[in-house]
């Protein structure tokens, strides 16, 4: 495990794993940490270099003053100005899905796959808005407890025990990053969503373990046009944990 520092001067954490050609990026989700990805390291590090990063306020990298999305990519981008080699592929779960996406836009990427992170953000407003208070309170942890138990679905009990413990849900940073998510309109949010993403070049699978909804696909079409849509029915929200077989030979055969 190294650190880069950021240019706001917060550390970032990362490990460097495998000596392949390509460079494998890997960003966990909200609350979580790079050793998430621990069940698929070995299989990807035969095959690529691989690069795992905490992002800020998650795992061992430093606090920050800001967790806008598009500072959360500046952060992992500054790893990759420090080790990376060439034009990424890069892989994100969740949060780390946008992450990933917002980085594609910024900088010249190989390929993105984002892993079960829906890019519309109207659904998630709502439902955020029903629990704000609570997320705001006291009830923070309990809130953030049951909604984990629910997005692990299907995931097994030996995964289960593993990653839980892993999890640090720190108040001040879900609320920080949530924040544009309370405060904008869904038009807001919409135009936020579009601009941050705006002039991905890079092939893109979207894959989720559930059904992402009616609409979506156009949607995400409408900004991402060569964006591929891929459902693994009744995965949940970690595919990659409940199939990480299945999810490396698909990775390889998308790159």
């Amino acid at each position: 495990m190294a650190f880069v520092t950021a240019a706001g001067g917060n550390r970032v954490a990362y490990d460097v794993t495998g000596d392949g050609e390509v460079d494998l990026l890997l960003v966990h989700g909200i609350t979580e940490n790079r050793r998430f990805w621990d069940p698929l390291l070995d299989d990807f590090a035969a095959r690529y270099r691989v690069i795992r990063v905490d992002l800020p306020g998650h795992g061992e990298s430093d606090p920050a003053d800001d967790y806008s999305l598009a500072r959360l990519a500046a952060d992992v981008g500054a790893v990759l100005d420090e080790v990376g080699r060439g034009e990424p592929y890069a892989v994100g779960h969740s949060l780390g899905g946008y992450v990933v996406s917002i980085l594609a836009a910024q900088r010249p990427t190989r390929a993105v796959v984002n892993v079960d992170q829906v890019l519309a953000l109207a659904a998630f407003k709502e439902q955020l808005a029903a629990v704000e208070e609570m997320l705001r309170g006291e009830a923070f942890a309990a809130v953030m407890g049951g909604l984990f138990d629910q997005l692990m679905g299907p995931l097994g009990e030996e995964e289960r025990a593993r990653i839980t413990p892993m999890r640090t849900p720190k108040q001040d940073v879900v609320l920080s990053i949530w924040d544009p998510i309370f405060t904008l309109t869904v038009e807001e949010i919409d135009a936020l969503v579009r601009e941050l993403l705006g002039g991905i070049a890079a092939p893109y699978l979207s894959l989720h373990g559930t059904e992402a909804g009616p609409d979506y696909v156009a949607w995400l079409r409408s900004v991402i046009p060569q964006a591929e849509y891929e459902v693994w029915a009744d995965h949940g929200h970690y595919p990659h944990l409940m199939d990480p077989e299945r999810f490396v030979e698909r990775i390889a055969a998308f790159a």
